[in-house]
């Protein structure tokens, strides 16, 4: 027994540790049905005290109603990062193929073009679409093979093509990355959850946006430029007055509950209440706004408030109470910084400002922007440089708002809040507070893309509704379990009880599988579902060899346990080649496929590599268990 317990263990830890990973998807499973159930009584109690209500507004009622439950607990959330991701065919939602036309950012690029430079770009953008070879890549080609210097319309004529084309290659890939980079904020805007944004050949982009089943929400989200806007912060004193009205305007409507609840108590026992200090639960109450948005300076000197990341959701909930909205002026707004602060003990925090809600002024003004570091700090930042009209209304805004704080604002999220030192007249500007260059440089991009030289065009759109992706899942789960029944049975008639062992490690394949899917985040698809479905057919496949191997020893007169360790030893190499030959496969499969076929090869990849250790590790140990112990197995 000595020798097997290493294995045992082994064994048992990988099974632990596959629950644990699922243990997540197992309780957001739960947590669905509690909330469903909620916003079904809601429902209904609503529609019944309300019953001229529009279906829409309804709808609409109920989803704030959903949002509200999970922001107010977030293990609910937490369970939802951790379970088994879903695929855009199992969830529903919208899978979209888009693609830069870096044919119109050479047009832009060029100087002084001709009816010989239209003509070389059209044949470059013809031949790049039945090729998905670089625009860039065939146009200096053909420049070449015409004797045509590229100086003649881009650089300067003491540049050799090599370095122009360099350069173009560049700027070609920026302006895919810039796309890439508008999608990417504009989707964590609008909270999608498990996006999946992909870059596909050089110039397209593969978007699976789950959970977002209208048109009309995809082109919202989509459509226009990243939108740079710089809007000044309020005084901290108005600030922290809007603030205050807030927090008592929330903490009224705990005050009336309370009195209605302890109507009874007398005025003596409530002296002494408020004269102690309060416990956390008590201040929650009392101040329910101020007990999830902290002051960084309680004097009021500045009026920024740190909000956890957990906590976002139950502060924009609050600013939608309708007696928030009562208190809250028309023409400000809170926002967020873009990036989190991290503290000591590891929780991410926001900071929130209070801003005027209207630009002093947007994006749509910068021409350049370059990232470097500040020789006089040594820190990173990204130099802006404005035109004309720009420049103007730059001067007049710094120059009449000076130490005044003025918050440059990305796609919703604040970057930076400068003080205004003194006017600006040259159009310039800069940001700061970026931990590195890397991050510098991201930024550059992304205020790059506010002009975006090269329009972005959809190929392809498919819509996935939510029921049809659970009817996917409910058609995928029961094939699933339908072959795992038949190949159960099956095995056990033809194996006896070398079948059930077989029926056993084939479960602990599947645990495994779903618990290293859960582990790295993967994403389940249908074709990944039939990756799952393939790989029982291969693991039981192994076990055949493995018993057959087993009889053919046992008719040559050998004993039982010698017969089972002649079986697994001469099945050891057909095994292993046969499951190596169809991982080879899958990596080609995941390398050069995309989309569902990616999925496929991912499952298949890694129900191979749990099948092998359930066969040759798990049923190996049960028969050597079994068999040390004197137990007579009959593999039929």
């Amino acid at each position: 027994m000595k020798e097997l317990r290493f294995r045992i263990i082994l064994i048992i830890a990988a099974i632990g540790l596959s629950l644990y990973l699922l243990y997540p998807t197992y309780q957001d499973y739960q947590n669905n049905k509690i909330v469903s159930a909620q916003l079904q009584s809601f429902q209904e109690a609503y529609k019944k005290s309300h019953p001229t209500i529009a279906k829409t507004e309804l709808d609409d009622i109920v989803a704030a109603m959903k949002d509200s439950i999970l922001a107010s607990n977030p293990k609910y959330k937490a369970a939802r990062e951790k379970r088994v991701k879903l695929g855009l065919d199992l969830q529903g939602g919208m899978y979209l193929l888009m693609e830069v036309n870096t044919t119109k950012l050479l047009e832009k690029l060029a100087k002084e073009p001709d009816d010989q430079f239209n003509q070389i770009l059209n044949e470059s953008e013809k031949e790049s679409r039945k090729t998905d070879e670089n625009v860039v890549a065939i146009f200096t080609r053909k420049m070449k093979e015409k004797n045509i210097r590229l100086s003649r319309y881009f650089g300067s004529i003491r540049e050799d093509d090599k370095t122009i084309e360099n350069r173009l290659l560049q700027q070609e890939a920026d302006a895919v990355s810039r796309a890439i980079e508008i999608i990417r904020n504009r989707v964590d805007q609008y909270g999608v959850s498990e996006p999946s944004i992909q870059k596909q050949g050089s110039r397209r982009i593969v978007i699976e946006l789950p959970g977002i089943a209208r048109e009309e929400e995809a082109k919202r989200l989509l459509q226009g430029r990243a939108l740079l806007e710089f809007k000044l912060l309020k005084d901290p004193d108005f600030t922290i007055s809007i603030m205050k009205k807030i927090d008592e305007a929330l903490a009224g409507k705990y005050a009336a509950d309370s009195l209605n609840n302890k109507k009874d108590e007398t005025a003596s026992k409530k002296d002494t209440t408020n004269q102690k200090k309060l416990t956390d639960e008590q201040f929650a109450k009392e101040h329910p706004f101020f007990y999830v948005a902290h002051l960084l300076d309680p004097q009021g000197r500045t009026a920024e408030a740190f909000v956890k990341e957990s906590d976002r959701e139950k502060i924009n909930a609050m600013l939608q109470n309708p007696e928030v909205k009562k208190i809250m002026p028309d023409n400000v707004e809170f926002v967020y910084e873009a990036r989190p602060e991290k503290s000591s003990d590891g929780t991410n925090y926001y900071k929130m400002y209070l801003v005027n809600k209207e630009p002093e002024l947007t994006g749509g003004v910068i021409t350049d922007a370059q990232a470097n570091i500040d020789p006089s700090t040594s820190a990173p930042v990204v130099s802006m440089q404005m035109n004309a009209e720009g420049a103007r209304e730059w001067a007049r805004i710094t120059g009449s708002n000076i130490g005044k704080r003025c918050a440059i604002i990305l796609d919703g999220g604040v970057y930076s809040a400068p003080v205004i030192q003194g006017k600006i007249p040259n159009g310039s500007s800069q940001i700061s507070g970026m931990p590195n260059l890397d991050e510098a440089k991201l930024l550059e991009i992304v205020l790059k893309a506010g002009a975006l030289p090269a329009p972005v065009e959809t190929l392809e759109q498919r819509t996935v509704g939510p029921s049809l992706g659970q009817d996917s899942i409910n058609e995928g789960v029961s094939s699933s379990l339908i072959g795992f029944v038949l190949i159960g049975i099956f095995m056990i008639i033809y194996y006896k009880t070398g079948g059930a062992f077989s029926v056993v490690a084939l479960s602990v394949t599947i645990v495994n599988l779903l618990g290293i899917l859960a582990g790295f985040g993967a994403t389940l698809t249908l074709p990944g579902i039939g990756g799952i479905v393939l790989t029982m057919g291969m693991a039981v496949d192994a076990n055949v060899i493995i018993f057959e191997r087993i009889r053919e020893e046992m008719a040559l007169g050998k004993t039982l346990k010698a017969s089972v360790d002649s079986g697994f030893k001469l099945s050891f190499a057909p095994i292993f080649d046969s499951h190596v030959t169809s991982f080879i496969t899958g990596i080609i499969l995941y390398q050069f496929g995309s989309g569902p076929v990616q999925g496929f090869a991912l499952t298949l990849m890694i129900g191979l590599v749990v099948s092998l250790f359930s066969q040759l590790v798990i049923v190996r140990v049960i028969y050597d268990f079994l068999l040390n112990k004197g137990y007579k197995i009959n593999i039929g």
